[in-house]
């Protein structure tokens, strides 16, 4: 089912550098998202959804052998995947500009970018200029540098609802910028960036969701997804609700704390899903299950379990991505068999 909740909500653009014609000399724009942006969302037709499970029984499920999690279970090894991906013959992302849209309640605690989600922009701009994304170059069959930059960044100002943000709605808030900005298609990813204590679900049913206050239905911790919309047509974006929770953090102890390197190991993981996989049909692994669909991030994504507290981590490697060290994931290289860090 498609959805969407009503949102009142005063949207403000907060331009970082450069976003087409439509910017004041200030470099600030404020926009409101009417109900032709709502309306784009219902009709719009969602081309692919990659969801990164949570780390607990819920998102277990797709993990386990035989893809069956018992309630208020968790397993307490490691979980290990590898495997060579293929390709489906879909588009890749060969250059893109990262875009930050960062959600802000009307009512209740505003967030500074810092306080709540550390320096995403600043970790992607590392991330482009790395030997890291590098990894990618086997998929997309481009080598050269600075292909993978920041463009603007958005503040979003909405009023909260009593019940979870949905994937329409998102999809209202991407599509208002969208048209105001222009930039749309492959070269574009916007990054949405949820606050503290907002749930968010795939649709009205409410079943499928980002929810730590509701352990049922807490399947994702985060997701990339493309989208076609009638009049402005194909966008990229990945959803990144608050990180800093149980069964989404990595392990304790990391260089720049729980929060940074949490929100960073995430960004790392849907920002390379969405250059090698962006539509679900490009590179994925087709071996039997539980490998099937796995993307070269998916692979990567090793877990750790501390029986004492009954907690999952993320085992993120510590190693310098750009010009700052980083605990964040790794990605699998056809080229080296093996989850890599490096081409």
């Amino acid at each position: 089912m498609r959805s969407s909740i009503g949102i009142a909500a005063a949207l403000t653009l907060l331009i970082a550098t450069h976003a087409h014609s439509q910017i004041s000399p200030s470099g600030e724009m404020a926009m409101q998202p009417t109900a032709a942006d709502h309306a784009a969302a219902l009709a719009a037709t969602s081309r692919y959804r990659h969801a990164r499970p949570a780390r607990n029984y819920t998102g277990q499920a797709l993990r386990d052998n035989n893809g069956v999690a018992k309630p208020g279970t968790r397993h307490a090894g490691l979980l290990r995947y590898f495997g060579d991906v293929t390709y489906g013959g879909g588009p890749v992302v060969t250059s893109v500009e990262s875009h930050a849209v960062y959600l802000q309640p009307l009512t209740g605690t505003q967030c500074t970018i810092a306080s709540c989600w550390g320096d995403p922009e600043g970790f992607l701009r590392d991330l482009g200029r790395s030997d890291f994304i590098h990894d990618v170059d086997q998929y997309v069959g481009l080598y050269g540098g600075e292909r993978y930059t920041v463009g603007f960044h958005a503040s979003v100002n909405y009023s909260p609802q009593p019940t979870p943000l949905l994937d329409t709605d998102v999809q209202a808030f991407v599509h208002a910028i969208a048209v105001k900005s222009g930039a749309t298609g492959y070269g574009h990813i916007y990054d949405v960036f949820l606050p503290p204590g907002q749930d968010e679900c795939f649709d009205a049913t409410l079943d499928i969701c980002y929810s730590p206050d509701n352990p049922a239905a807490f399947y994702y911790c985060s997701y990339h997804s493309s989208v076609d919309f009638p009049d402005i047509g194909h966008v990229l974006y990945v959803v990144v609700p608050f990180q800093n929770v149980t069964d989404c953090q990595v392990q304790p102890g990391t260089p720049n704390g729980t929060l940074v390197d949490t929100v960073d190991d995430t960004l790392d993981h849907e920002t390379i899903e969405s250059i090698t996989d962006p539509d679900g049909d490009a590179w994925t692994n087709e071996g039997s299950a539980p490998y099937l669909g796995l993307e070269i991030a998916d692979e990567c994504a090793f877990f750790s379990y501390d029986a004492s507290q009954n907690i999952y981590y993320t085992q993120a490697p510590v190693f310098l991505i750009g010009r700052h060290t980083y605990a964040a994931q790794t990605v699998y290289s056809n080229a080296q068999h093996a989850c890599s860090s490096a081409p």
